[in-house]
């Protein structure tokens, strides 16, 4: 069944100011085709025989966000009693000071942006957050394999030691973030800047999935502890001349201690100490005046301003919990009092600085994480579900911009790909022998294709460690079923997506879920067609060429993503004589697709494309499918990058044609193509 639209408002100036996903070779066959009617007539006129020289055809680079290739870590991190993120472990040692904590400043050279400049404090952090999210899902998926194969070491052993096995199997006290932060930093992949005050490329509202995350960034520096100062070693630092040593730098208010109180724009905090970690956090000892406590009392008397993060409850990241800036406070008083146990306690009242972006407690609740009860509250609502059914979640559209708002029209919706008249797709490969769900890399065969090894892990539901070149998924003729983890993108929909109308790109995608890092959003679904189908002469902006051999190769300006991935041998031969000629076949979603013909461009993407071959293993045929980059926080615009090679498209006349980009991002290249 396929739904078709029914109405939709014709916006010629956003329509024509920002295209949608086209292929540059496309455009460059129109203005080519132009051209060439431009020479035939003044051929006429003249009776010239010459001819125009044929352009040289210009593909698209890859569409990705390419992480870290490095190799997976193996770090063995020992952790104690935890309760959320709060932990004790033993190789990543905890502060118990408030001294000078130095971290390698990252050895990663400046990279340029899109435009030719140095990347910009945003995108490192991005860029260093990444990094971070592939080594804890590498760490992650060892233990998956450990416990995996301690389960089935269980099941063939009927000795004593089955019974160790699965103890070994159940035991969880390894904490993969943790094993993540040291490795980044022993491969000096972490960020140190200057750390009094704001930090750039982390702005008012920045959201972290976890304390972890802001340790790699040098936002706050324990991964335990609710106080991040700079000890009194730092007083060698010229930056740190003239100050009273310790400096508190950065606090979260997160609910550790029971004193705590938060009335938004002035919190009184509770000082560090005396409290129980591992039981019920209640304070079992007095506080006294040292560390962190005399860091905050030192920033009352020297005004140095205080870095707040808050954190609230979210089922979605790992710890439970998610922590947002709300920008710098003051320390304005301090006393000693009885706590609620009956031991003293320090208390710190600090407020707000004015002239900051106004993101308070109440504001990170409602603008990040309240959703509709039903989709009949959504304001602007002109579509209550574009796929009409199709999907296992409605996908609703709002129109705030347009008066009146209407619906967007003029597609079929369609979950699956649909191919043109004369084109097939190769029959299924032999599959796999796994039973139930795929678990040894060592025996499954589509696991020994991805370089023996499962790309995805099981977490949240199934999720890509990193991009790789292409990813072999099982398919229809192997033995697991549809819940084995090497199924993950074919298993539809998993976030609450909603198609928006936006001031000047047209229509946008974003989502009322979390979603973590390496998640499947969609797949991009259309009429399959060859190249030459497509006519250069209409004004399709929404064709995707099937271009993973070329990403492989690293040709026309790709990054290259191999990957330890086992390719046939008849591959290369296919790939000499494919290649080098560009792509051989697209996804045309003008008229039949889905969602993601919505989703917009961004020099700065959260999203990026994964070939995927799951029913048959033809490269120029995979299927192309949309994955979190980042961790995304709910109704942040789901963005990939279009791949337009600048100066790739010409005009009529053989100049080369531009358009202006109004994706907003840090490190915008200011145009398209």
């Amino acid at each position: 069944m396929v739904v078709q639209f029914v109405a939709e408002l014709s916006d010629p100036v956003n329509d024509a100011m920002v295209p949608r996903r086209c292929s540059a070779r496309i455009k460059n066959l129109k203005s080519e085709q132009e051209a060439q009617r431009e020479s035939q007539r003044v051929r006429c006129r003249s009776n010239d025989d010459s001819v125009l020289e044929k352009k040289t055809k210009v593909y698209k680079k890859s569409k990705v966000v390419t992480l870290s290739q490095a190799q997976a870590p193996n770090n063995d991190v020992t952790v104690a009693t935890v309760d959320n993120d709060d932990v004790t472990i033993t190789n990543v040692a905890a502060p118990n000071d408030c001294t000078d904590h130095p971290v390698p400043e990252t050895s990663l050279n400046p990279q340029l942006s899109g435009n030719g400049t140095e990347k910009s404090s945003h995108a490192r952090v991005t860029e260093t957050i990444r990094r971070f999210n592939k080594h804890y899902l590498h760490f992650v998926q060892e233990e998956e394999i450990r416990c995996g194969r301690a389960q089935a070491d269980q099941k063939t052993k009927k000795n004593s030691k089955s019974k160790e096995a699965e103890d070994d199997g159940k035991r969880s006290s390894k904490r993969p973030d943790l094993k993540a932060i040291s490795k980044m930093i022993s491969e000096k992949e972490v960020l140190n800047r200057e750390r009094i005050g704001s930090l750039p490329g982390i702005d008012v509202g920045h959201q972290f999935f976890s304390r972890a995350e802001m340790v790699v960034v040098g936002f706050h520096n324990h991964w335990l502890n609710g106080i991040d100062c700079v000890g009194q070693s730092a007083g060698k630092k010229g930056e740190y001349k003239g100050y009273s040593l310790p400096l508190a730098v950065s606090i979260v208010v997160s609910g550790q201690y029971e004193d705590d109180q938060d009335n938004y724009e002035e919190v009184v905090y509770t000082g560090q100490g005396g409290n129980d970690l591992l039981g019920n956090k209640r304070q079992i000892k007095d506080q006294v005046m040292e560390r962190g406590n005399l860091g905050l009392k030192n920033c009352m008397e020297q005004s140095v301003p205080v870095r707040v993060t808050r954190g609230h409850r979210c089922v979605n990241s790992y710890v439970g919990k998610v922590y947002t800036y709300d920008g710098l406070y003051k320390v304005v008083n301090y006393w000693a009092e009885k706590g609620i146990s009956g031991f003293t306690v320090y208390k710190f009242r600090l407020k707000r600085i004015e002239g900051q972006p106004v993101l308070t407690t109440n504001q990170v609740h409602f603008t990040r994480g309240c959703i509709p009860n039903s989709i009949s509250e959504i304001r602007g609502l002109v579509c209550e579900d574009i796929s009409g059914g199709l999907e296992d979640i409605p996908i609703p559209a709002t129109n705030l911009v347009d008066d009146p708002p209407v619906a967007p029209s003029g597609l079929t919706y369609s979950r699956d790909i649909v191919c043109a008249k004369g084109i097939k797709f190769p029959s299924a490969p032999t599959g796999c022998n796994c039973h139930g769900s795929c678990l040894d890399p060592r025996v499954c065969s589509c696991a020994k294709l991805n370089g023996s090894e499962f790309p995805y892990v099981h977490k949240d539901g199934g999720r890509l460690i990193e991009p790789k070149a292409v990813v072999f998924e099982c398919g229809p003729n192997c033995g697991c079923g549809p819940a084995c983890v090497n199924r993950t993108s074919q298993k539809g929909l998993r976030y609450r997506l909603e198609v928006f109308r936006t001031p000047n790109k047209g229509w946008g995608v974003r989502s009322w879920d979390y979603i973590p890092s390496g998640a499947t959003i969609c797949e991009y679904t259309g009429l399959l067609k060859k190249i030459d189908q497509i006519d250069p002469a209409a004004d399709n902006n929404y064709v995707f060429d099937i271009d993973c051999l070329q990403t492989m190769k690293g040709l026309d300006g790709r990054e290259r993503r191999l990957g330890e991935v086992s390719l046939p041998g008849y591959w290369h031969n296919d790939a000499e004589k494919t290649s080098d000629g560009g792509p051989e076949y697209c996804i045309d979603a003008v008229s039949v697709g889905n969602v993601a013909r919505f989703i917009n461009h961004s020099c700065q993407p959260n999203l990026f494309v994964q070939c995927v071959l799951s029913t048959h293993h033809d490269i120029g045929l995979a299927r192309v499918v949309l994955m979190a980059a980042d961790n995304i926080p709910p109704l942040q615009e789901l963005t990939y990058d279009y791949g337009y090679v600048l100066d790739s498209v010409m005009d009529r006349e053989g100049k080369v044609k531009q358009m202006a980009c109004y994706c907003g991002a840090a490190d915008c290249r200011k145009r398209l193509f």
